[in-house]
């Protein structure tokens, strides 16, 4: 799918819309969203929304037609709505956008709404490209622009307090970040028939496709990788060394069903993500390793670790042990080795609402002026970029540099 496809009129969008200038709009006041890309994850985001007293869903922009009547569903009325881009943000009815458009189409769709003065809450990643990336930051730096990306974790109640005690040392020293995205089924969402020109498998299935995904570095790994840009509290990392492959589904899919990426921090400090999609033993899980303890941290819940103190001796010469029956040199023994079990130390939280619900809650406040966005344009920059440059870094298995924004 040609990504300029998406919408008719794209490229006349940024110059036609009516630039209006950034405001925020009172507590007391409804908030009227429009929708750029109304599919699955956007129908979702649009629920929490909906969920918030106040907001109302008053126009919509996409090319699938059903879309349109799925929307009304959700919304319970007939919401206004268009496939050209010109045409929609030009509609005037609305006070923010959400885009939740496909990845390949988010630079477009963020540089022109960024004209049009309206706040944006972007799903991620930010763009596709480095350059993409760039030029979006650019943009909303210097048209003042107030945006939210979709990294909803930063909102979660029981991430958030985790952090601030590994930042406060709670753990020793944060050197190493493992995450884990592991599913069991194939990434692939049905397709009406008949579709002769694979038309519709690349509008549907656009996750599956080099042209237009960013595979699963992106598509799930940038939530990880913005978690380690968190914990260890830089912008971005300075490089990413990867491999993927099609191990399973090779039903003409472009992008690999796994992949495995190490990205460098400063220190020598190292963020390690995997994906799989025919094993779900792991889940969706981070590791944060300190020098004092550990963290895990979950879509539901984070629980802190300790490490045992060790003495720094060396064992004595000659000594020896029995395990299992067996005498053996005191260097080794397994009960060191096994992984630990226990139940550790869960964070306790007050609310524990929903990420993407708290998220989208956080920047309905920012657009009524109580508060900056906490997920800005720089969270956003700092995942996008990694995951922009790991989009081929993965495929030429060689170490590459990631570069930094240039202001």
């Amino acid at each position: 799918m040609n990504r300029r496809d998406f919408v008719s009129g794209v490229a006349a969008a940024g110059v036609a819309a009516a630039a209006r200038p950034l405001r925020a709009l009172p507590a007391n006041k409804p908030l009227r969203l429009g929708v750029i890309g109304a599919g699955s994850r956007g129908q979702e985001v649009m629920r929490h929304f909906l969920h918030v007293p106040g907001v109302s869903v008053t126009a919509i922009c996409d090319i699938y037609d059903p879309r349109f009547a799925q929307v009304n569903r959700i919304v319970g009325n007939d919401v206004w709505g268009t496939k050209d881009l010109n045409t929609f943000l030009t509609h005037g009815d609305m006070d923010a956008v959400l885009i939740a458009s496909p990845l390949a189409c988010h630079a477009e769709h963020v540089l022109a709404t960024a004209e049009t003065g309206l706040p944006i809450y972007c799903e991620k990643a930010m763009g596709f490209t480095p350059d993409q990336c760039q030029k979006i930051l650019s943009e909303l730096e210097a048209r003042k622009t107030l945006f939210q990306i979709g990294h909803q974790y930063r909102y979660a109640s029981w991430v958030v307090e985790a952090v601030k005690r590994i930042h406060a040392g709670e753990i020793g020293e944060p050197l190493q970040v493992y995450a884990y995205w592991h599913r069991n089924g194939n990434w692939r969402r049905p397709v009406p028939s008949p579709d002769p020109d694979k038309k519709l498998e690349h509008l549907i299935n656009w996750r599956l496709y080099r042209e237009t995904s960013g595979g699963l570095v992106t598509e799930l790994g940038s939530h990880h990788i913005d978690l380690a840009n968190w914990v260890f509290g830089e912008r971005q990392p300075h490089s990413v060394l990867g491999t993927t492959s099609i191990a399973r589904y090779h039903d003409g899919r472009t992008v690999g069903d796994n992949v495995q990426a190490t990205f460098e921090y400063s220190k020598g400090r190292r963020m390690f993500f995997s994906s799989i999609t025919d094993n779900a033993k792991v889940g969706n899980e981070v590791w944060v390793y300190g020098t004092e303890g550990s963290v895990s941290l979950t879509i539901e819940d984070a629980t802190f670790y300790y490490e045992k103190k060790k003495s720094n001796a060396p064992a004595p010469s000659g000594k020896t042990i029995v395990q299992r029956g067996i005498e053996t040199g005191a260097s080794y023994a397994t009960h060191g080795e096994m992984p630990y079990r226990g139940e550790g130390a869960r964070v306790k939280v007050a609310e524990h609402e929903d990420p993407t619900l708290s998220a989208v809650e956080s920047f309905i406040g920012a657009v009524r002026g109580e508060h900056p966005p906490v997920a800005d344009a720089h969270v956003g920059y700092g995942s996008a970029i990694a995951c922009a440059v790991a989009h081929d870094a993965v495929f030429t298995e060689s170490k590459t540099a990631i570069p930094p924004f240039k202001a």
